[in-house]
């Protein structure tokens, strides 16, 4: 059976819920109302904020932070000292916190040192790479680094970057040759991606 573990050293707040199998490492901080699924790691020194919402099998590596207004989908990698934000114009002196929502996708993964800025989308099955700073939404499967990011390819749900294979109307197929998986883009967002590095 499957049972919550949670180190001693870890600060569960007893209003929040946390899953069954789920395992909460050594100094992270789970605030009130926030909701962590089942069979999760969230690693030494994380902090989740209050009314956080991450989805079952999820790992988070050390020293991430999660602010309010962030929800993390099932299969969500999040690499270590990753940061969501989730105010735009944050001041010390202001009484009222702007919160915007972030939305993780479905089995996407996020690199170390990545920065996430808040209001966006970033879809199921997304490669975010290392040190990124996400700004916009990043479209189901993209492949997106730099600062700023931007949509550099597509990656397949193993993870892999995939290569053109075929036109379809106006749909582009592209191929994972790891795993032989296909997937369909439209031919705007392809053609995004292979714009020259100095276009925007």
């Amino acid at each position: 059976m499957n049972e919550t573990y949670i180190h001693p050293t870890a600060d569960v707040s007893d209003k929040a819920i946390v899953g069954a199998g789920t395992k909460v490492w050594h100094q992270a901080q789970v605030r009130e109302n926030a909701v962590i699924g089942p069979d999760c790691i969230i690693g030494k020194g994380v902090y989740v904020d209050h009314d956080v919402v991450i989805g079952s099998n999820v790992k988070i590596q050390n020293n991430v932070s999660l602010y309010n207004g962030v929800t993390l989908a099932d299969d969500v990698f999040i690499g270590p000292h990753v940061t969501f934000t989730n105010d735009l114009y944050p001041r010390s002196f202001d009484p009222e916190w702007h919160v915007l929502p972030t939305l993780v996708g479905r089995g996407a993964s996020i690199g170390a040192n990545a920065t996430i800025i808040c209001g966006v989308t970033i879809g199921a099955f997304a490669m975010i790479g290392a040190g990124a700073v996400i700004a916009a939404d990043v479209p189901d499967h993209g492949l997106v680094y730099g600062n700023p990011a931007r949509l550099r390819g597509f990656a397949c749900q193993c993870g892999r970057p995939v290569t053109y294979e075929s036109r379809k109307h106006d749909t582009v197929v592209l191929l994972c040759q790891s795993c032989g998986e296909r997937l369909e883009v439209s031919r705007e967002l392809y053609e995004l991606s292979t714009r020259p590095e100095h276009i925007p």
